[in-house]
């Protein structure tokens, strides 16, 4: 295996190179063991009263953080392996490792001039670079107001629909399972390669070319996305739906042109999403019915019987 041209570490993708189905897998897996990682260190951080105030604070601590709480055992002790284990799925790498000036004085150190990255897109989410050595897509995720960063949806009570979704300010767990969830939908290959101790986390992913903008995408949404019935829920993102994945339901949506592009095989692959999990059951009864339907059967309609057209 090839070693990343910025961390040195252990990397699948090159440029334009699609993995295969082993890579894939092992990206997956990776994807859902730093999950789960995250998980384990909130759980221990939560029993020590630390990073409470947001999920960056745990995401950015180093593996010598609680070095001198260790010894004393049990919880501390569980915290320490915790962080070590997190830092092994996502280390902490500064700005300067992908060559940019890391020092005080630069507001943006992602605006200076950098001789191995060069800028090809990005928005508010995300700053998007090619790296000169391999060609592969580097994208920079930078932490915005009250240390939130991506997108994700919430969830309320709508007025011309059951529910109502509107996409806001993230965390560090909805960004990882927005790359978890593009890599599962058979999307761009991608990579979690660090974060610095700013709070950018920064991923990679294989290259392809960019459609046009506009482009009409409603027949082209990858397999396994099942329309929602306007009567349960309104998005305010392109073409919301709902996918199935390692038992959980989600809401997937903002399949708009400029977050697909077409690959070297020739196929359409999605690069980008704003994604979270479906409301828990309870709420809604004829919603709760729907989901059970369409998880063993992808066709069934809103209401048994009956044509959603014809509701």
């Amino acid at each position: 295996m090839q070693a990343d041209p910025f961390t040195g570490q252990a990397t699948r993708l090159r440029g334009g190179f699609l993995p295969g189905p082993v890579d894939r897998a092992a990206l997956q897996h990776d994807h859902e063991r730093r999950l789960e990682a995250l998980a384990r260190l909130g759980a221990a951080a939560a029993q020590c009263g630390v990073g409470e105030d947001s999920d960056r604070d745990l995401v950015t601590l180093g593996e010598d953080e609680v070095a001198l709480l260790e010894p004393t055992g049990g919880e501390w002790a569980e915290l320490g392996a915790a962080i070590r284990a997190f830092r092994a799925l996502l280390p902490l790498r500064v700005l300067g490792a992908f060559g940019f000036p890391d020092g005080e004085g630069i507001e943006n150190p992602l605006e200076e001039p950098n001789d191995q990255l060069r800028r090809i897109g990005g928005g508010v989410e995300a700053w998007a670079f090619a790296a000169t050595r391999d060609g592969s897509a580097y994208k920079f995720y930078l932490p915005r107001e009250g240390k939130r960063i991506g997108s994700a949806f919430g969830f309320r009570r709508g007025d011309e629909a059951a529910l109502a979704a509107e996409a806001g300010l993230g965390d560090y767990r909805a960004l990882l399972e927005k790359l978890l969830l593009i890599h599962a939908l058979g999307g761009m290959a991608t990579e979690v390669v660090a974060i610095t101790p700013e709070g950018i986390l920064v991923a990679k992913q294989a290259v392809g070319e960019p459609l046009p903008q506009g482009d009409d995408m409603s027949g082209s949404l990858p397999a396994g996305l099942i329309e929602i019935p306007s009567r349960f829920l309104r998005a305010n993102r392109d073409h919301p739906r709902l996918f199935f994945h390692g038992g959980q339901a989600w809401l997937v949506a903002d399949l708009h042109a400029r977050n697909f592009v077409r690959c070297s095989d020739g196929a359409l692959r999605v690069i980008d999403l704003v994604a979270a999990p479906w409301p828990p059951p309870g709420a809604h009864s004829e919603i709760d019915a729907w989901i059970e339907r369409v998880r063993h059967d992808p066709g069934a309609t809103a209401l048994p019987g009956a044509r959603d057209e014809d509701l």
